[in-house]
């Protein structure tokens, strides 16, 4: 992942997200060209952290929580995945067909889109 892209997933400033980096808090991604971070790890500080509280704001019927997918369980028909969005922890159930469909795993990058009791997981757009 971007550093800009954890920068706005864990609302930080992009400098932070490189002392993180530096500190050894996130793990560098792969490969060379720019600087990245490994999506696995965005995804275990976004559930680390999860306990901090954030301000809260009204929102519409429709609530869309950007955030990382931390865990997919799946069995012959459904899948259990959990999305970290910021301090919250969204659990959907799917069919393991559309799990698949959406290669969801942990650090991919997904939105869980609730309206009433329903769960809807979406992928994130990639820049």
């Amino acid at each position: 992942m971007r550093i800009s892209e954890v920068a706005e997933l864990m609302a930080v400033s992009d400098d932070t997200v490189r002392r993180w980096l530096d500190s050894g808090r996130l793990d560098p991604g792969a490969g060379d060209g720019p600087r990245t971070v490994d999506a696995a790890s965005v995804a275990r500080l976004m559930a680390e952290e999860a306990h901090v509280p954030t301000p809260l704001v009204q929102q519409s019927a429709r609530n869309r929580f950007p955030g990382i997918v931390t865990r997919v369980e799946k069995d012959g028909v459904m899948a259990l995945v959990e999305i970290q969005a910021g301090p919250h922890r969204v659990t959907s159930l799917l069919s393991r067909e559309s799990a698949d469909e959406l290669g969801l795993a942990p650090g991919v990058r997904a939105a869980a889109v609730i309206k009433s009791t329903n769960v809807v997981v979406e992928l994130e757009e990639h820049r």
